[in-house]
């Protein structure tokens, strides 16, 4: 059975860090895409950032230059640096991957993240 377990979240001040893990295990294929959403309650899980196996990434406007991905292969696991953070990043941070870009079907259970002001 696939699991994706993040950690890492947490209460941070405006202008703080915080770093994400999620370790995959479980699946009988190689996670080639891995990524991270996030959701405010009541409103769409949007996309944070996506990284391939082969380290290819792509982010959101509303992170770029903060937010950087990354994935340890031999590990399964792809970790989130989160830095400069607002209090608009505040979410529950949710794990995202799959063998291929439109077959992430496979999600963690979410990481609350606080940003107070």
């Amino acid at each position: 059975q696939v699991q994706l377990v993040e950690s890492g979240g947490g209460l941070v001040q405006t202008g703080g860090s915080l770093r994400l893990s999620c370790a995959a295990s479980g699946s009988r294929f190689r996670f080639n895409y891995m990524g991270w959403y996030r959701q405010v309650l009541g409103k769409q899980r949007d996309l944070v950032a996506l990284i391939t196996s082969g380290g290819s990434t792509n982010y959101a406007d509303a992170v770029k230059g903060r937010f950087t991905i990354s994935r340890d292969n031999a590990k399964n696991t792809v970790y989130l640096q989160m830095n400069s953070l607002k209090p608009e990043d505040a979410a529950v941070y949710y794990c995202n991957a799959g063998p291929t870009r439109a077959a992430m079907n496979y999600w963690g259970k979410g990481t609350l993240v606080t940003v107070s002001s």
